[in-house]
């Protein structure tokens, strides 16, 4: 087996595809960690204090939150991308295994984002839309000539985390989707939306209330998840899953309150995009003829690597820049300038033949960017555009203008002989190599996933509600401790996602109210009259109260603890006093059919609300829930 993935992963490897595809895919995967971090920094307090404000978590936790958002940051802008990547993968470790994120706050995805932090560790990313392309430009160009960076990479970097993210995920997912009664009832799309804790603030009824369009779709999404894995290697296959997969995805932000979920899925889809897409992009984007014509000192280090700088940002292609040396004497609008003073300056020449030097210069090339044009603005204004022409005129008078034949082999680095280059390009080592390599951790992947699969997926299921023999019980402690490690490092899950057994009996929801200061009964701004679960309390916060403190088998402790994190956290954040207030526990019940009903997403939100009970805290600091009369853990 090893041979023949060596085989063809050896093709794979020699035919080289553009990057831009993995640039967007990078990028994407960055916004999303960096949105979940500041979801981290707002409900730190719930998430990592013992007692939300009260006794509270080591500020360290805060200090890692906001070194995350730096490496999100970088790992976005493609900025010393690998040494981001592997930063940010290690903080997924840490924080996922370490801290309440591991069982109470389970974001519900993410294993998947430490699987994909782990493969961003290798993927060469950093060669689309990045940085560290320019960083590489401006270290290896010098007077004279210019370095382009790698921009193509092998088209195994495509396939191999579209197999690995989506086509194993996907494979595991339908599997358990086929022990789940409204799954096979086609009601999977159904179901979830439905019941207020899971649906999103948008009233879907206008799709809910079709039963064969949401049979259609429920059918669609297992068959699709069954057939992901095989097809998307056939160019022709891949539109139609890229199509079907957004909008399976794009349905999940739009009607259950997991949109961080969502949108985690959705980007890995830059990769099935196909490259031809993207050329056609480009094409768009540019410009047919610059706007706009620079004219720089051509031996001025410092002008170079301005010109690189600005290059890089010059996505429209608005800005043709063109060295003095070579240029000057075409260009009837410099010929009045002495020599010596065409060299102090940067000038511009835009379509209507208008000459522009020093701040003005830059105001143009910003404006000719678009994108930039508001900095332009700002640096117009009266008073900023003096200032700017001071710092202009101190840095280009006093700038050391060195003769190329004198610098240029000092400045210029030989990229294959720098010695970093020279270890990496060892360690990488032959073709066949690397293939070799590669296929032992796709084997080895494919086996840890097929442990998860066939353990949660297939005999849990066959095995559940009978005792197993005692070799059985050997064989899944074993199974066990290998899914412990491959969940952890390489996040191998089981995807057995809004099954029957969650939902199943989930007919009773809970609030939390108060009275106010004039004794009007309020509700936390947390689950609503209407039994939401309100915005921001969406993704990981849902997957807390929804999966872990209310379930259909309710577990006291589990509750009271949860009680007690969300009246200290949101009764702090709404202004109440915790020892002078009464919070009022609310329930109502709610329908779970596994088959399809008629207008069940506005039975579920008008069904009336009930007292059942109250919360108190006491000068200890301990928290009082008492519900008497209600037995809890017998629903």
């Amino acid at each position: 087996m090893i041979r023949l993935l060596r085989t063809g992963l050896q093709q794979g490897l020699e035919k080289q595809v553009p990057a831009t595809g993995l640039g967007v895919f990078r990028i994407l995967v960055g916004l999303v960690i960096l949105q979940e971090v500041l979801f981290l920094l707002y409900f730190g307090h719930l998430i990592f204090d013992r007692a939300p404000f009260i006794e509270q978590a080591s500020p360290v936790v805060d200090l890692f939150l906001a070194l995350w958002v730096v490496l999100a940051l970088c790992l976005t802008l493609g900025y010393h991308t690998r040494f981001a990547a592997l930063a940010n993968y290690l903080l997924w470790i840490v924080f996922v295994g370490f801290t309440p994120m591991w069982l109470d706050f389970d974001g519900g995805f993410d294993q998947m984002m430490t699987g994909i932090g782990f493969l961003l560790v290798f993927l060469p990313t950093e060669r689309g839309l990045s940085l560290d392309n320019l960083r590489l430009k401006l270290k290896y160009s010098a007077p004279g000539w210019d370095y382009r960076p790698p921009e193509s990479v092998s088209v195994l970097c495509y396939y191999l985390p579209l197999a690995m993210v989506l086509g194993l995920l996907y494979l595991d997912a339908g599997i358990h989707k086929l022990s789940a009664e409204f799954w096979r009832n086609g009601m999977g799309s159904w179901l979830p939306p439905s019941h207020p804790y899971y649906m999103s603030a948008l009233d879907m009824s206008w799709l809910l209330n079709h039963k064969t369009v949401e049979q259609v779709i429920g059918y669609t999404l297992i068959v699709f998840q069954f057939l992901f894995l095989p097809l998307f290697w056939f160019k022709r296959c891949r539109v139609p899953l890229l199509l079907i997969g957004v909008s399976f995805h794009v349905g999940i932000i739009l009607s259950l309150n997991i949109y961080q979920f969502g949108f985690g899925m959705l980007a890995p889809y830059a990769l099935l995009v196909p490259f031809s897409w993207w050329k056609c992009l480009a094409s768009m984007l540019r410009r047919k003829s610059p706007a706009l014509t620079v004219f720089y000192d051509g031996l001025c280090p410092l002008c170079k690597r301005t010109v690189i700088v600005l290059s890089h940002f010059d996505l429209a292609g608005a800005v043709d820049f063109k060295d003095l040396q070579t240029h000057a004497k075409t260009c009837r609008q410099l010929d009045p300038i002495p020599e010596a003073e065409l060299l102090k300056d940067l000038y511009a020449l835009d379509l209507k033949h208008r000459l522009y030097s020093g701040v003005d210069t830059y105001i143009r090339i910003l404006s000719a960017m678009i994108y930039p044009a508001p900095l332009a603005w700002i640096v117009g204004l009266p008073g900023i555009h003096s200032l700017a022409e001071l710092v202009y005129r101190r840095i280009a008078d006093n700038r050391a203008r060195l003769s190329c034949d004198e610098s240029c082999a000092a400045l210029a680095i030989d990229p294959q002989e720098d010695p970093f280059r020279q270890i990496h390009a060892q360690w990488l080592g032959t073709p066949r190599r690397q293939a070799t390599r590669i296929a032992k951790l796709t084997v080895l992947v494919i086996l840890l996933q097929l442990n998860s699969t066939l353990q949660f997926g297939v005999f849990y299921r066959l095995n559940e509600g009978h005792a197993s023999s005692e070799a059985g019980q050997l064989l899944e402690g074993l199974s066990n401790a290998v899914l412990f490690i491959s969940h952890t490092f390489l996040g191998i899950t089981p995807h057995a996602l809004y099954m029957h057994d969650h939902f199943a009996g989930y007919e009773h929801i809970l609030a939390v109210a108060y009275r106010d200061k004039d004794g009007q009964e309020r509700f936390l701004p947390f689950v609503n009259e209407e039994g939401r679960i309100v915005a921001p309390n969406w993704g990981r916060i849902q997957c807390w109260w929804a999966n872990i403190a209310v379930t259909p088998h309710i577990k006291r402790k589990r509750l009271n603890k949860a009680l007690m994190q969300l009246t200290a956290f949101w009764g702090t954040k709404v202004g109440v006093d915790l020892l002078n207030t009464e919070f009022l526990l609310k329930m109502k019940e709610v329908r779970v059919p596994m088959d399809w009903e008629a207008n069940l997403r506005d039975h579920n939100l008008r069904q009336p609300w009930r007292d059942i009970g109250t919360v108190r805290w006491d000068e200890l600091g301990q928290v009082r829930v008492e519900t008497p009369g209600i037995d809890l853990e017998a629903w």
